[in-house]
């Protein structure tokens, strides 16, 4: 099996950063992983990170916070048992459907120099394998792109994700790419 990382449809970066998935938001829309039904409101001032698109919300765009468990979510895709490792945490969709991320987009998403992201590691059993500090530099593409070869090097690692040092919020996921 040898690992390969294939180019992204939305960004020019070497490392996908995936938003939430079209069929999971419809049902984060509806109750989200804590059970809570869906509160949309309008944001007027903006700003927040939205996942279903990976990018900030706009002044006057309509926005939910949901409770999110995205381990748990992959974990049911593949079958892995994360155990105590499951954790659940806010994050901000669109109340409605979207387009989902621009094609073409360069970068990360949330990305600016001298912001601190964890970048934790997870086995493909949903065990946590490590994780790292990172402070974004100048070159923001090059620091996450050096943060998910380095995570990646590890051949445990199944997927990573990427959370705001601050609040500890969910921003994306990047996962392995194995081909036989």
């Amino acid at each position: 099996m040898t690992t390969t990382y294939t180019r992204n449809p939305y960004t020019r970066t070497a490392h996908t950063p995936l938003p939430i998935a079209p069929a999971v938001l419809a049902e984060l829309r509806e109750r989200d992983d804590a059970g809570r039904p869906c509160a949309a409101f309008v944001d007027h001032e903006g700003g927040a990170p939205l996942r279903c698109c990976l990018r900030p919300v706009a002044p006057g765009e309509r926005i939910a916070l949901v409770s999110y468990a995205p381990l748990r979510r992959w974990a049911a895709e593949t079958g892995a048992r994360p155990g105590a490792y499951d954790e659940q945490g806010p994050v901000f969709i669109h109340a409605d459907p979207c387009a989902g991320p621009s094609r073409g987009r360069g970068g990360y998403p949330f990305s600016r120099a001298g912001a601190l992201r964890t970048v934790r590691r997870y086995s493909a059993e949903g065990h946590i394998v490590g994780g790292r500090l990172l402070e974004i530099p100048e070159d923001e593409e090059q620091g996450f792109d050096a943060a998910f070869d380095e995570a990646f090097a590890d051949p445990r690692v199944a997927l990573v994700h990427v959370r705001a040092v601050e609040y500890g919020c969910f921003h994306f996921e990047v996962r392995r790419r194995d081909t036989a």
